[in-house]
């Protein structure tokens, strides 16, 4: 429990030591910005996944484009943002739930990262926040997507949700799989932060154009859980 007192703690009290370099971030047009806040976002969630004691092995880095791309991602646990955030130095983005809005700094920060916030109740916001999406990933930032919609905190990986690769789809940007493993042992495996070690793989890129649009989403949940259920083998 200490550790997950100090960590909490350690969350909170750097964040108003961000604000001066969040006016600088303010300064910088895009895509000079999006550079800019990824080099502070990383040293903060590198900062934080120290404290946590996770140990994050990533693999095939080799497997991303050199272009804005759309990471889909599975989700097991609440410490998937910082652990993408520190698998490539590449700026990125996120799609959040609204409700992140509410925390202090960090939406100021998600806001210059590109990130787009999404509310669930409402179908044309939502529709709103995904060209808003599409405009970040053509002005040369790549985007991040948990399709499953909530944390599988260790089980199965569960379905991607109708219409979760539409930013994709219409962005025309090439997809990366990305599968999480044992992210979920920092936090909700024991209720408390705990020491795990996590492994990250970049799987290769998808191009939506060489497939049926009605095809694409199944292609990339087959991809990532082909390689989930491969490293419980």
């Amino acid at each position: 429990m200490i550790r997950t007192a100090v960590w909490f703690f350690s969350f909170f009290a750097v964040l108003p030591i961000t604000v001066p370099f969040l006016q600088k971030a303010k300064k910088i047009e895009t895509p000079k910005r999006y550079r800019y806040v990824q080099d502070i976002a990383y040293k903060w969630a590198q900062f934080l996944l120290k404290i946590a004691g996770a140990n994050v092995r990533v693999h095939g880095q080799d497997q991303i484009p050199d272009e804005p791309v759309v990471y889909v991602s599975n989700h097991q646990g609440n410490f998937d943002v910082p652990i993408m955030l520190t698998a490539t130095k590449r700026p990125k983005a996120f799609i959040s739930k609204i409700e992140v809005q509410k925390f202090p700094i960090i939406p100021r920060w998600m806001e210059l990262m590109g990130c787009i916030f999404i509310d669930r109740s409402d179908r044309r916001q939502s529709i709103q926040a995904i060209r808003s999406g599409v405009e970040t990933i053509q002005s040369g930032q790549s985007m991040i997507v948990f399709p499953e919609g909530t944390r599988s905190k260790g089980g199965p990986m569960k379905e991607f949700k109708a219409g979760s690769l539409t930013l994709a789809t219409s962005s025309g940007a090439k997809i990366v799989p990305v599968a999480i493993q044992g992210s979920y042992k920092l936090l909700e495996a024991k209720n408390r932060i705990t020491p795990a070690t996590v492994d990250v793989t970049f799987l290769p890129a998808i191009d939506p154009a060489d497939l049926p649009n009605k095809e694409i989403a199944a292609t990339v949940e087959a991809a990532i859980r082909q390689q989930l259920e491969g490293e419980n083998a």
